[in-house]
């Protein structure tokens, strides 16, 4: 089951750096301050912490915006699964 929740930008692990197009991240700072975050980013929950893959371009956005939480599709996954995300 996938729920959809608000999550502080602190307690995201992202553990695949990723260069991110700062013309993509500007145009997405103004669009969310325009009209929020439109698509939530997906994130998986294993034991309690929260780690992102996608959505890095939306993620850095609410960064240089200083909003300290984003909207994320929350999936509750083993670490077998994020085993699978890292190799």
């Amino acid at each position: 089951m996938v729920e959809v929740r608000e999550i502080p930008l602190n307690q995201i692990r992202r553990p695949l750096p990723r260069a991110n197009d700062p013309k993509k991240v500007a145009a997405l700072m103004e669009s969310i301050q325009e009209e929020g975050l439109r698509e939530p980013i997906d994130v998986l929950e294993v034991e309690g912490q929260y780690y992102g893959f996608s959505g890095c371009h939306r993620y850095e956005a609410h960064q240089r915006l200083g909003k300290e939480t984003i909207s994320c599709r929350v999936r509750k996954a083993p670490r077998s699964v994020l085993q699978r995300h890292l190799a």
